[in-house]
C-alpha cells in the first residue's frame, strides 16, 4: 500500500473542479464526508452494470425479476457480514440511520411489569438516536455525558441500576467530535442490568471494522450515504426476536402473509418492516461499497484516518483563536471528525468563507445534536471538517492555510445572510448547468424554508446585529 495520508480507495468526484470568487477555479476540497460521502468508483462502477438488469423484485415472474432479487438478497447477506451479523440476526435495508433506528423504536417490547420498554441515551446523540426514543412508547432516560470517559460510564451504571431499561442507545463515534465510549464497557454494563444494546453506527461503521458478533452488541444501524454508496440505503442489523414481533414499520404490500377486511397476519422480518418496492440499486450499493472497505488491508483505513487526524488537529491548535471541540477528555482512537471554533466569529460565515474563497467544503451549525452542543458552550454552532478514504494531507494542509489566512487578514469578498446561511454578495460563481437553478443562495433558501436551518445557532444567539458583528470581526 502506498503512504498512509494517499488515499485509500479511489471516490468519484475527487478532481472535480469547482469555480471561486475570484474567478479561479480549483480541485474542491471534500472535508464534509460525515454529512455524505463520495461514491467510491467501485460503488459507481456496480451500479452502472447493475442498472440494465433493474427490475421488480419478490414478485416478479421475469428473468430480470428473479436477477434483482438475487442481487437485492445478495446484497442484503453482504451488509449483514459486514458488520458481522450472527446466524441469528436479521438484515433490514432501510433508507439511513434515521430510518433504522425510528423502526427498531417501534420494536422495544414491553417489561415483564406490562409497560413499553424504557430506553436510556446519552445527550452526545445526533439527532437520529435521541428523537425516536424520546417519543417512543416507553419514552427515553437521558443521561447527560460527565467530563470523562470512566465518569460518562459510571453515570450509565448508576441509571441502569436506578430503573429497569429496555435498550440502551449509544453512538459508535461522536458525529461532532469523532470520539466514543468504549463498547465493551458499554455492553457489559448494558447486558449486566438486562438490557440490550443499539448502537448508532453512522460515524463508526464507515471509518472502523464493526463486528456485532466479536462486541456483543444487540442492533447496529447506518446509511449507505456515509458509507460511500450515496444511493438511498441503510441498514438496521440485529437480534430477531423483537424485530419478528415489533411494530411493523410501513404498512403496505411485501410485509404480509395474507389481509383480510378485517385482520392482517404480518410476514416476520426482515419483509415485515420493508413494504413496497424495495431500493434495490441502494442496497446494491451498499453491498459494494461494504465488499469494498472489507478488501482493504488490516489496519490501512485507521492508519490513513490517524495521520490525516493528527496533521488536521495539530494544524488547528496552531492557528490563533482556534478551540477543538471535544466531549471527553480521555477518549481514545476518535475517528476523523473534528469540530472546531473560531473565537469571535461566525461559524456560518467561516464555512462560506472556505468555499468560496478557497473551494473547501466543511460543515457549520449544530449538527443535529442540539443537546451536546449547548452543554460544551456552542449554542451558536461551530465548523465540522470530516474526512474519508479518498482524502489526501494537501486538502487537510490546504484547510489549515485557508483559516491561518481568515484570521490574519479576514475575507476579501463580501458577505451576507440570506434566509439563514452566509453568502457571497452578488456571488459570481457559476453552477453547474445540469442543476437547473438559478444561483447558490437560492439551493439554501430552498432547502431552509421560512423556519431557518435546524441546526444552525440556537435561535437566542441569531439576528442582524450578531450578524453584522460577525462580518466586522472577520475583518479585524
Amino acid at each position: 500500500m502506498s503512504r498512509p495520508a494517499a488515499p485509500c480507495l479511489p471516490v468519484v468526484g475527487s478532481d472535480t473542479r469547482v469555480p471561486l470568487v475570484d474567478g479561479r477555479t480549483v480541485t474542491y476540497a471534500n472535508l464534509d464526508c460525515a454529512a455524505s460521502a463520495p461514491a467510491l468508483r467501485a460503488v459507481a462502477d456496480r451500479v452502472a452494470e447493475v442498472l440494465p438488469l433493474y427490475a421488480s423484485v419478490h414478485r416478479g415472474a421475469g428473468y430480470l425479476s428473479q436477477v434483482s432479487t438475487a442481487l437485492y438478497e445478495a446484497s442484503r447477506r453482504t451488509i449483514g457480514g459486514f458488520v458481522g451479523a450472527r446466524e441469528e440476526d436479521v438484515t433490514i435495508i432501510t433508507r439511513n440511520t434515521t430510518d433504522s433506528l425510528n423502526l427498531l423504536a417501534g420494536c422495544v417490547p414491553t417489561g415483564p411489569d406490562g409497560e413499553p420498554g424504557r430506553v436510556l441515551v446519552l445527550d452526545v446523540e445526533h439527532h437520529a438516536n435521541l428523537l425516536p426514543w424520546q417519543r417512543s412508547d416507553g419514552g427515553a432516560t437521558v443521561v447527560v455525558g460527565r467530563e470523562s470517559v470512566a465518569a460518562t460510564l459510571d453515570a450509565l451504571r448508576t441509571e441502569l441500576a436506578a430503573a429497569p431499561h429496555a435498550l440502551v442507545a449509544i453512538t459508535g463515534a461522536s458525529n461532532v467530535t469523532g470520539e466514543s465510549l468504549p463498547l465493551a464497557d458499554v455492553v457489559r454494563i448494558a447486558h449486566d442490568a438486562g438490557a440490550r444494546v443499539a448502537v448508532d453506527g453512522a460515524q463508526l461503521v464507515p471509518h472502523r471494522p464493526f463486528s456485532l458478533a466479536a462486541t456483543g452488541v444487540d442492533y447496529v444501524s447506518f446509511s449507505g450515504h456515509k458509507t460511500y454508496a450515496p444511493f438511498g440505503a441503510g441498514a438496521l442489523v440485529g437480534r430477531r426476536d423483537w424485530l419478528d414481533v415489533g411494530r411493523p414499520y410501513l404498512a403496505g404490500g411485501g410485509a404480509v402473509r395474507q389481509v383480510g377486511i378485517d385482520d392482517v397476519a404480518w410476514a416476520p422480518a426482515p419483509a415485515r418492516h420493508e413494504a413496497g418496492s424495495p431500493n434495490v440499486v441502494g442496497a446494491v450499493a451498499l453491498a459494494a461499497a461494504c465488499d469494498a472497505l472489507a478488501a482493504l488491508p488490516d489496519g490501512a483505513l485507521e492508519r490513513h484516518e490517524a495521520v490525516l487526524r493528527e496533521r488536521l488537529v495539530t494544524g488547528l491548535e496552531g492557528v490563533p483563536g482556534v478551540e477543538i471541540v471535544r466531549a471527553w477528555a480521555d477518549s481514545v482512537d476518535p475517528v476523523a471528525v473534528v469540530t472546531f471554533s473560531v473565537v469571535g466569529h461566525d461559524p456560518g460565515l467561516v464555512a462560506a468563507y472556505l468555499s468560496a474563497e478557497h473551494g473547501i467544503g466543511v460543515r457549520d451549525g449544530r449538527f443535529c445534536a442540539h443537546p451536546l452542543l449547548a452543554r460544551l458552550g456552542y449554542d451558536a454552532g461551530a465548523v465540522r471538517a470530516s474526512v474519508g478514504v479518498g482524502t489526501t494531507l494537501d486538502e487537510v494542509d490546504r484547510l489549515v492555510g485557508a483559516l491561518a489566512a481568515y484570521v490574519a487578514h479576514g475575507p476579501t469578498a463580501r458577505y451576507e445572510v440570506v434566509d439563514g446561511c452566509w453568502s457571497v454578495v452578488d456571488d459570481p460563481r457559476p453552477l453547474p448547468d445540469v442543476t437547473g437553478l438559478t444561483g447558490l443562495v437560492g439551493t439554501a433558501a430552498a432547502a431552509l424554508g421560512a423556519a431557518g436551518s435546524a441546526c444552525g445557532p440556537a435561535p437566542a444567539a441569531t439576528g442582524p446585529a450578531q450578524h453584522a458583528d460577525a462580518v466586522e470581526l472577520a475583518r479585524v
